[in-house]
Parts: C-alpha cells; sequence; structure tokens
C-alpha cells in the first residue's frame, strides 16, 4: 500500500484458465489475515487466492 512500483506476479497477455492468470477480472480483495489477493475471475468462473509474498505458489481456486 502506497508503493511507487510494481511487479507482474501472475500471468502474461492472453486469457486462459491456469492458475497464474485471468480472464475479465471483476474484483480485488485485500486479506491482510493472509496477505493475499482475493480476486473474482468472472470469465473462468471462480474465485481465486494469490498470496502476495514472493516465492509462493501461483494460487488457488476458493
Amino acid at each position: 500500500m502506497g508503493d511507487t512500483n510494481g511487479q507482474v506476479v501472475a500471468g502474461d497477455n492472453g486469457a486462459e484458465r491456469r492458475l497464474d492468470q485471468l480472464n475479465e477480472p471483476t474484483d480485488v480483495l485485500i486479506d491482510k489475515e493472509t496477505d493475499s489477493l482475493i480476486i473474482c475471475d468472472s470469465e473462468n468462473r471462480r474465485v481465486v487466492r494469490w498470496s502476495r509474498r514472493s516465492g509462493t505458489t501461483p494460487g488457488e481456486v476458493l
């Protein structure tokens, strides 16, 4: 929060179903308890959680 620099942490160009890619994300929440992002991935019809810690797994479907 408040950082002026960012880093790509998931995926690349293109809409796919892999856990490290999104297709039409519509909402993002920050879960402070787990230090992760919870993302509504509408076209893949799923909600995923991605850790904000570097070097972790690509994500999990909730």
